[in-house]
Formats: C-alpha cells, sequence, structure tokens
C-alpha cells in the first residue's frame, strides 16, 4: 500500500521543467543589462564629461565651485585657488568645481 501512495502522489505532481535553471540565468542576465545601459553606462559618460571639464581648467577661467562664482589664480594637482573678490582668495577642492564658464 505505502508503494501506491508514492505512485499516486509521483503522478499528482507534475515534473519540474529541465529549464528552469537557464531560465533564472537569463532573467538575471537580462537584468544587468538594463542596469548597465540605464544606470553605469550614463553614469561613466557623465564623469567622463566632468573630468574633461576639470581638465579644461586654466588660471583666469570663471567657475562655480561650491556654490561661489571666482576667477581661478592658481590650479595645483588637487586644489584651486579662486579669486571671489578683489584681493580675496581662497583654496577649494577641483571636485567642487560644479561649472566652468
Amino acid at each position: 500500500m505505502n508503494t501506491e501512495v508514492v505512485e499516486v502522489v509521483n503522478q499528482a505532481i507534475p515534473a519540474a521543467p529541465k529549464n528552469d535553471a537557464w531560465g533564472l540565468v537569463i532573467y538575471v542576465v537580462i537584468i544587468f543589462a538594463i542596469i548597465y545601459f540605464f544606470m553605469v553606462r550614463p553614469n561613466k559618460k557623465r564623469m567622463a564629461e566632468y573630468q574633461k571639464m576639470l581638465d579644461s581648467l586654466k588660471v583666469g577661467s570663471r567657475v562655480l565651485a561650491a556654490g561661489i562664482y571666482g576667477t581661478v589664480k592658481k590650479i595645483g594637482d588637487k586644489t584651486i585657488e579662486l579669486e571671489i573678490a578683489k584681493g580675496v582668495v581662497v583654496e577649494v577642492s577641483k571636485s567642487a568645481v560644479a561649472s566652468v564658464e
């Protein structure tokens, strides 16, 4: 009788499809592709444009840095010196530069 129950249960429960693993892999690949094309790739492009803008800085450029407009007086490796008023020079990080006019 025990084997009869097992046979009935085996017939009642359909066999799991064998391609479930491949379906999951394809689903995960599609999700990563969507994330890459809508988040990672545009962010890389934006960062490349920002780096290009920072590389174009030169003495005399008018910039917006940390919410303050000023004229570049000196450019260092990681910082720049801005003249924000006549005779008033502040040092700010290059990463604080938001735009170059």
